[in-house]
């Protein structure tokens, strides 16, 4: 994100709280995301969080995600009304072994929601995916709102599905947090259901969310903001 910000009056700031808590605050598994490959320009700004695949802690994580996204929104939010899905481009350059998950992961989200889609780039990108080995397993430091950067584990991967693992991952890029209590029909329950689960589409209620955090074009508005400042 730029330096810019918006605000907002207590009008405005009921609709933004409303926007962030359709979110779903279940939580976020934090880390300090910053794989080897990694430059700065892969980066969030100053409110990212990490959010991983597996998790045994939930509760602390639950408020760093409403942080950061409600904090994403407030900046991203501008009066155009008339903006509808938008374009968040991916680069998946420097994760070459998993082009196919990947590309999986994006036509899963693009078929599964309307108000936002993502689209392959081989230049600058919104947000990057890495890979590597990290004790950690894979993860995404995200603003929860289209910016930030996906890291995927190569010994993760093969012990549970590779495209659920990406899905999740992408899943946390569009405001998601993790849910490791939920059912295997949860995308963002990750692996807290193990191995055997195998789903890769989010539920309608992790859709609707999605659907609701990226309405009216948000991010595509603050994008705008930031180039006229």
């Amino acid at each position: 994100m730029g330096s810019s910000r918006t605000t907002t009056g207590p009008k405005n700031h009921k609709r933004l709280l409303a926007l962030a808590l359709g979110v779903g605050l279940a939580s976020a598994a934090l880390g300090t995301a910053n794989p080897a490959s990694a430059d700065s320009t892969t980066h969030t700004s100053a409110r990212s969080v990490s959010a991983g695949y597996v998790g045994a802690s939930e509760s602390a994580g639950t408020k760093a995600f409403f942080d950061a996204v409600l904090k994403s929104v407030a900046e991203r939010r501008a009066a155009q009304p008339s903006l509808k899905a938008v374009t968040v481009y991916y680069n998946a350059a420097q994760a070459p072994s998993f082009r196919s998950q990947i590309s999986s992961a994006a036509s899963i989200w693009n078929s599964s929601v309307t108000n936002v889609k993502l689209q392959a780039t081989s230049g600058s990108a919104d947000f990057n995916y890495y890979e590597g080995n990290d004790s950690r397993g894979s993860y995404a430091s995200t603003d929860g709102h289209g910016r930030g950067y996906i890291f995927l584990d190569y010994a993760q991967n093969q012990q549970y599905d590779s495209i659920r693992v990406t899905a999740h991952e992408t899943g946390h890029v569009l405001g998601l947090p993790d849910h490791y209590s939920g059912p295997c029909s949860e995308l963002m329950s990750g692996g807290g259901p193990g191995t055997s689960c195998t789903n890769r589409y989010p539920n309608s209620t992790e859709r609707a969310r999605v659907n609701q955090l990226w309405i009216n074009g948000l991010a595509k508005a603050v994008a705008q903001v930031e180039k006229a400042g």
